[in-house]
């Protein structure tokens, strides 16, 4: 019947049969879902779109007249190539993220099949999808004193299917009220700089003016084309350079006096920015210290442009070993804000040095639901905070007047976010720093909060013996978790222990993408296997697969306090409550092994809340038919010490006193789980270490910035408690006031203002 089609019903369940993901490795699909529900190569690209992509499991009449339409609005041509293939071109988007796509083979009458773009901010794209601008610095120095000669471009030429190429400019820019509704983007087709040369990979040029107005747009991009297409036309197939400072086409007037245009700019803009609303009032403050900044991975992810992990290559930096950016806009304005640190591990402030860090009226990354200014992704950023930079810093001496639109923010409102983690056969180490065993088999609540609707669930499973027989102890097999109504992301080990991740109960691949922009949470799959989810609410999880096992920790800002239930407990600073049950009611904690199981019991979740995707026979049967916790496993509570046990010597030589993992080598008779176990332990205490570097002060005192007294100068540029700042005037100038000055537990400076 037609019901059972999976035509234009893409991830539903039917009546008789499924056409959702899960369908295929349970054998229910309907027989028609891989010709409807389309596989995609490559499956991501830029924003900036022209991307050819092959439909993998239909094959087409090579006469079908293929439309292929995305977000139910952007129309592009596709073609069926000679192997009966069907192609899509990826369109021009101002979002990234997973982007819904549907193809017609009646000329967009009805559009049955559908599939998925993952669309990508255009500087995380590889390196061989773009053309590049060879010495990219000479192409945005151009005109400028000691910078002239040819540029060169260079591209993979096998990436477009044409004997000859044009080169197009296009230029970026807002048009209306900049925070009103009629305030848009648009990339816009400027000129076509080369017309019909050979498709080589290289093109080299001697740049001169653009003509007319053209040489007033700044900021822009580089298109090549098969040369069959026509000027601008959008959505064909294209290679784009990255987005760059125009300064090689600019007219005359920039040529002749580079700084006395640039300086021209950089006021305008200084005055442009004097009506525009303060969004520096409501962005988060940042880190006092490298450690925290690496910690609340929640809230904060490396800045490429300089990462301590790379090598430190801080262009825009200088002195700086390390930079992070906020990972969410601030709520109102978008705005971003970065934090970098130097090999102290002290922040960096542009009061004391150009390398300080700037926060954005454009979040570099965009922001949810992007599509508009100031959300668009890297280009609001370039159009507020990039090419102003060039106005005032690189091509003219006029820096002090970005400095003071853009000053860094300090770490004085900045608060750590508090760390739960758990692993090995599972050990729970709580958000109030209580730590227990529970050894249950099945699914439980984790965490989860009122606040946000936030819930943390994870899966455990009997682990076994190296001869393969079961061990009377489970361990984290599974974590899923989603926050509101955002997408649902599962890291679990699959039945053959490959660490999986699922979106929505698909498995997906990081093969082309290590960043993903999806619902509601951002994701990252970092070296080996660590995959980071990081919530709109600056809550953050970390995954790590080691040795079979999940281990796991989850960061919560400090307005969870007091909304949080679950195995973590509740996160108030009082570590009595810590055993709490779902009716409320608390346990000692000095609560026996046993009790603890009964807690543990108490959080089972259920199949109406469960996260999990149950997508075998196996998880079938043994999770989702049966009781959440199963009753009849009862595990080891006091493993046995033999002094006669050859690996007990070992275990002690291992693990020291650490009390996990003697228990897990007794429990599973594996040193490699003792050790992941040991290791999982050490990176929690470090990580609450370096998330309260001061124990007795829960968090670190700033006293903020201070000035050098006119006619005088300063010694010392680190703000924080006990840090002392000493002052000096200069020749014939007399000191009155504190000569040094020191930063006091209540957060504010000892002495006197100085002056000289």
């Amino acid at each position: 019947g037609a019901q059972d089609s999976c035509s234009q019903q893409c991830g539903e369940l039917l009546g008789t049969c499924s056409c959702q993901v899960t369908c295929q490795s349970l054998g229910i699909c309907c027989p028609d879902y891989k010709e409807f529900c389309l596989q995609i190569s490559p499956s991501s690209g830029s924003l900036m779109g022209g991307k050819d992509f092959l439909i993998e499991n239909t094959t087409f009449n090579a006469s079908s007249m293929l439309t292929c339409r995305f977000k139910q609005k952007i129309k592009t041509s596709g073609y069926v190539s000679k192997d009966g293939k069907a192609h899509c071109i990826s369109p021009l988007l101002y979002e990234t993220g997973f982007i819904p796509f549907e193809v017609s083979t009646d000329d967009g009458l009805t559009f049955p099949y559908s599939g998925s773009w993952l669309s990508v901010h255009h500087s995380k794209v590889l390196d061989g999808e773009k053309c590049t601008l060879v010495n990219e610095t000479k192409w945005q120095y151009y005109g400028t004193p000691n910078t002239d000669g040819n540029l060169t471009l260079t591209w993979t030429h096998q990436a477009l299917a044409a004997t000859y190429i044009n080169i197009e400019v296009w230029g970026y820019h807002e048009t209306g009220d900049s925070y009103s509704e009629n305030w848009l983007a648009e990339w816009k087709y400027l000129y076509t700089l080369a017309r019909e040369i050979p498709n080589t990979g290289k093109f080299s040029f001697i740049p001169v003016p653009a003509k007319g107005s053209y040489s007033t747009w700044d900021f822009g991009i580089l298109r090549i084309t098969p040369s069959n297409y026509s000027d601008g036309q959008s959505n064909i197939p294209s290679i784009w350079s990255s987005e760059h400072a125009l300064a090689w086409h600019l007219g005359k007037d920039f040529r002749n006096d580079p700084n006395a245009w640039a300086t021209a700019k950089c006021i305008e803009w200084d005055k442009k920015e004097e009506k525009l609303p303060n969004f520096m009032e409501e962005i988060i403050d940042c880190p006092c210290t490298l450690a925290q900044a690496r910690a609340d991975t929640g809230r904060f992810h490396t800045d490429y442009g300089c990462d301590i992990e790379k090598g430190s290559v801080c262009t825009y930096h200088p002195g700086a070993v390390h930079c992070v950016r906020a990972i969410q806009a601030s709520p109102q304005y978008a705005a971003g804000q970065q934090c970098c640190y130097d090999s102290t591990g002290t922040q960096i402030l542009t009061h004391d040095s150009t390398g300080g860090s700037t926060p954005d009226r454009g979040h570099d990354w965009g922001s949810p639901p992007f599509r508009k200014p100031p959300r668009i992704p890297g280009f609001s950023h370039w159009l507020y905070d990039v090419i102003s930079f060039y106005y005032c810093c690189l091509w003219s001496d006029n820096c002090h007047v970005y400095m003071k639109r853009r000053s860094s923010s300090d770490c004085r409102t900045y608060r750590p976010p508090r760390a739960a983690s758990a692993f090995g056969d599972p050990h729970f180490l709580t958000f109030d720093g209580l730590n227990f065993t529970f050894k249950g088999q099945g699914e439980y609540t984790l965490v989860e909060s009122d606040l946000t609707s936030l819930r943390v669930q994870g899966r455990t499973q009997q682990v076994h013996f190296p001869n393969g027989t079961g061990a009377q102890v489970t361990g984290l097999s599974a974590v899923a978790m989603q926050e509101n109504n955002s997408d649902v992301i599962e890291v679990r080990y699959s039945e053959d222990l490959n660490l999986e991740v699922l979106l929505n109960q698909k498995v997906i691949s990081f093969s082309e993408q290590r960043w993903m922009d999806l619902k509601g949470l951002f994701l990252h799959s970092g070296a080996d296997q660590n995959i980071t989810v990081m919530f709109s609410s600056g809550s953050g999880v970390e995954i790590r697969g080691s040795g079979g096992f999940l281990s796991l920790t989850v960061l919560l800002p400090e307005k969870f306090m007091n909304h949080t239930q679950g195995l973590f407990g509740v996160m108030n600073g009082n570590i009595e409550d810590e055993y709490t049950f779902k009716n409320k009611t608390t346990m000692s904690v000095h609560a026996s092994p046993q009790q603890v199981f009964e807690f543990g019991a108490d959080w089972a979740v259920e199949n109406g809340t469960s996260l999990f995707t149950y997508d075998t026979e196996l998880l079938l049967n043994n999770f989702f038919y049966r009781e959440k916790h199963n009753a009849s496993f009862l595990p080891v509570f006091f493993p046995y010490e033999d002094p006669a046990d050859p690996l007990v010597k070992e275990m002690v030589s291992l693990c020291d006193s650490d009390p996990f993992c003697r228990f897990d080598v007794l429990t599973t008779r594996s040193l490699q789980v003792g050790n992941s176990t040991r290791l999982s332990h050490e990176n929690h205490k470090l990580l609450v270490e370096n998330l309260k570097p001061d124990m007795s002060l829960l968090l670190v005192i700033s006293c903020g910035w201070l000035d050098h007294p006119a006619n005088g100068r300063k010694n010392g540029t680190n703000y924080l408690l006990g840090s002392t700042i000493s002052f000096i005037c200069n020749q014939d100038y007399e000191l009155t006031g504190s000569k040094e000055r020191i930063c006091r537990a209540t957060g504010a400076w000892s002495g006197d203002t100085p002056s000289c």
